[in-house]
């Protein structure tokens, strides 16, 4: 069960997947949980004390997604297992096992609690079995832990899919009024917004201080603040390294906008304060393991 050999096994069951047999990919993948958590229970025993990826700020979240190495202890522990998790929920999904996938996702869920994409599949899944709280909640959730803008531009979106069905359709046109604000791509985006069209609110009929007001009398953010800004940095150094110079330029105009020129170039100051330290971190915990050696 170490990293590797979990990493290898993974990919060998996500090639089933995309050969379509998701039969034996979730009996792969299935036992590949049932070693690692043996593994956990025999090698680890204070895993339940470690709360992995539970940073205290959001730019020590962004930090540590950003740096390669990591110098805290077992981590070939928890990061493959919410990986391994998503995996058994997409197969079980595929084999029509949706308490099966449930189940999974809440596993991964508590192997990388800032995880939001495995929040956000969780929630499509009690969306389907027409649990409306659990679907909200976990929604929510996302705001305080997205490190990634695409992230808040679905839960923005499931919550105008919300607003819809409870026939609140001038909110659903505000959360999606806030969800085009990011300038992202998103295919579950553009399908609501071709949805709400038909409605009697259209979302580029909702100025920016309206949105603003309906949202917040919904209790939930506009979207207008620091996170969200640096949800914006971190999707435009991406786009940076890349090539993408438009998405980039584009998407740091949005952050500015957003929180005003001062505080986006103090925002970027800090991640990259905050870069340098994990990056100074890691290599002193790989200078300590090459002395050890």
């Amino acid at each position: 069960m170490s990293d590797t050999n979990l990493t290898d096994e993974l990919a060998h069951g996500e090639a089933l997947l995309i050969e379509g047999m998701a039969d034996e990919a979730q009996e792969l993948f299935a036992r590949l949980a049932e070693d690692a958590e043996e593994y956990v229970d025999r090698n680890c025993p204070t895993t339940d004390a470690v709360q992995w990826f539970s940073f205290p700020t959001l730019f020590e979240r962004l930090a540590y997604r950003r740096v390669e190495g990591d110098p805290r202890d077992l981590r070939d522990v928890g990061e493959p297992l919410d990986r391994l998790y998503g995996d058994l929920a997409l197969a079980a999904v595929r084999n029509g096992d949706y308490d099966g996938a449930m189940a999974a996702l809440r596993q991964a869920v508590r192997w990388n609690p800032m995880g939001c994409e495995w929040r956000l599949n969780l929630a499509d899944l009690y969306r389907i079995k027409g649990d409306p709280n659990e679907y909200l909640a976990l929604t929510f959730s996302v705001f305080s832990r997205a490190s990634d803008a695409r992230h808040l531009v679905r839960a923005f979106t499931n919550f105008s899919e919300y607003f819809l069905v409870a026939e609140k359709s001038a909110a659903a046109a505000a959360a999606l009024r806030v969800a085009r604000r990011f300038g992202l791509p998103d295919a579950q985006l553009d399908a609501a917004l071709d949805l709400a069209t038909e409605t009697d609110h259209d979302p580029d009929t909702v100025t920016d201080d309206e949105a603003r007001d309906l949202l917040a009398a919904e209790g939930l953010p506009d979207g207008a603040n620091a996170e969200v800004a640096v949800c914006l940095l971190m999707c435009a150094t991406d786009a940076a390294a890349e090539g993408d110079r438009n998405t980039a330029t584009n998407l740091t105009v949005r952050a500015r906008d957003l929180v005003g020129d001062e505080a986006c170039k103090a925002l970027i100051k800090l991640m990259r304060e905050s870069d340098a330290e994990m990056a100074e971190a890691a290599d002193d915990a790989s200078e300590g393991d090459g002395a050890d050696a």
